[in-house]
């Protein structure tokens, strides 16, 4: 009996032994199947390797590109802060000055063999065309230039207007409504004797525009300019200079541009702006790519963000009348509008008899 008890003990541990063993089998390979998930996690989760990383970055277009420009400081800003905002890998830089010093930069840096500037961007339209006959344009066909008035774009795609300068009446805001000017005649008034300044031609390309259009109006002409020389019109350096002296109250009333007086409204200067009722003067503000420029792919860029609709879109909101269709400044006169009341100006003409005007004008004003 005691063996038999003994035999049946022993067979009881051998199939509890079993049953641990299955048991131990089951939790080991949970647990070996846990391990190996927590494994993967950890290294889905651990750093990547450095080259892993690079190769993750957003990858676009880099480098820099430079502009020089005759558009104001605001303006300019504003539009290195659109551009970069698409492009952050692009470096803007520009060089902000008149017309006049524009123009002896590029002649200066041409002289030497190298114009460091990738685009050039200023008022007077008949300087591009002297840049193209001296082949220092480099073509481009930009898409967004579909949007321009063909009136504003070379037909050899070396150049397209990029912004429209409105030129007329700034004048002090004492000025009685009812004397406001509202035609070039009404500076001949004597309410405006010795009261009258305009931009020097040699500095303002904006106005040395205006001045070839009313020349070559038989309307007008030089007689026009020597009345105006006649009614006490004096000159002034710069056209931010000549229309903070009529906010100062130096003078009454000068050739004006509208950004410029906008610009100044906004910071408080005591000036209005009014548009010829005829004869409008309007400059298209050109912008091309330099031949050969250093960074020619961000000029390609640089160029489609100005004339695109964000670009566009940034100008109007500095005070800059947009050139694109569809894009009018509150308070402005739209594109159509401009383009009805504006006088013909002929920028071969002008490009071809520049020297000669700037010769008559200084006869006329600086004798």
């Amino acid at each position: 009996m005691k063996l038999k008890s003994v035999v049946m003990h022993l067979i009881k541990q051998e199939r509890s032994c079993r049953k641990v063993s299955k048991v131990v089998k089951k939790v080991g390979g949970f647990v070996l199947a846990i391990l190996i998930v927590f494994s993967i996690a950890a290294c889905n989760n651990s750093p990547k390797s450095s080259e892993s990383s690079v190769n993750s970055e957003v990858k676009g277009p880099s480098g820099t590109v430079m502009l020089y420009s005759s558009l104001k400081e605001n303006q300019l800003s504003a539009i290195k802060v659109g551009f970069t905002a698409k492009y952050p890998n692009i470096k803007m830089d520009y060089y902000a000055a008149g017309t006049g010093k524009c123009m002896t930069k590029i002649a200066t840096e041409q002289q030497s063999g190298k114009i460091a500037a990738d685009m050039i961007w200023v008022g007077d339209p008949s300087n591009y065309v002297s840049f193209k006959e001296q082949g220092i344009l480099e073509p481009y066909k930009s898409p967004e230039a579909e949007n321009i008035d063909s009136k504003f774009k070379d037909p050899d795609n070396m150049f397209v207007g990029a912004r429209l300068i409105v030129m007329g009446f700034t004048y002090n805001t004492s000025v009685p409504k009812n004397h406001v000017p509202e035609t070039w005649e009404d500076l001949l008034k004597p309410e405006f004797k010795d009261q009258i300044v305009l931009s020097d031609p040699t500095e303002s390309g904006t106005t040395l525009y205006a001045i070839s259009g009313l020349v070559n109006n038989s309307a007008y002409g030089w007689d026009y300019f020597k009345k105006l020389k006649e009614n006490g019109a004096e000159l002034e350096s710069g056209t931010e200079a000549t229309h903070n002296k009529v906010g100062a109250g130096a003078y009454k009333v000068c050739l004006g541009v509208d950004y410029v007086t906008n610009t100044l409204i906004k910071q408080g200067s005591t000036i209005g702006f009014a548009y010829p009722k005829k004869d409008l003067i309007a400059v298209s503000s050109p912008i091309a790519i330099i031949k050969g420029a250093k960074n020619m792919e961000n000029a390609k860029l640089l160029y489609d963000y100005i004339l695109s609709e964000d670009g566009q879109k940034n100008l109007a909101e500095n005070q800059s009348t947009p050139i694109r269709k569809g894009i009018n400044v509150k308070g402005s006169l739209t594109i159509d509008e401009i383009a009805s009341r504006a006088m013909e100006v002929n920028s071969e003409t002008l490009a071809k008899e520049k020297d000669d005007i700037l010769n008559k004008f200084d006869s006329i004003f600086k004798k």
